[in-house]
């Protein structure tokens, strides 16, 4: 499992999963990444997440396709 780090921008209190997803070039699209986390093949701090939007904030991680992502500020 390949960790990385997430830096978000100091004027966000966070950032939508989905967006995330994309972001991090994860996945090609929104709707990829509606449909992997609907698939529940995304974990948010070790827990399959079903939320598309979850907001993730500050000290969450992500696990996806052998990615292990931790989010910071």
């Amino acid at each position: 499992m390949t960790k990385q780090i997430f830096t978000l921008n100091e004027d966000s209190e966070f950032i939508p999963l989905d967006k995330f997803l994309k972001f991090m070039q994860l996945v090609n699209s929104g709707g990829e990444a509606h449909m992997v986390i609907l698939d529940g093949l995304v974990k948010v701090n070790g827990v399959v997440e079903l939320q598309k939007r979850k907001k993730l904030r500050v000290g969450d991680n992500v696990e996806f396709n052998d990615e292990y992502i931790v989010v910071e500020k």
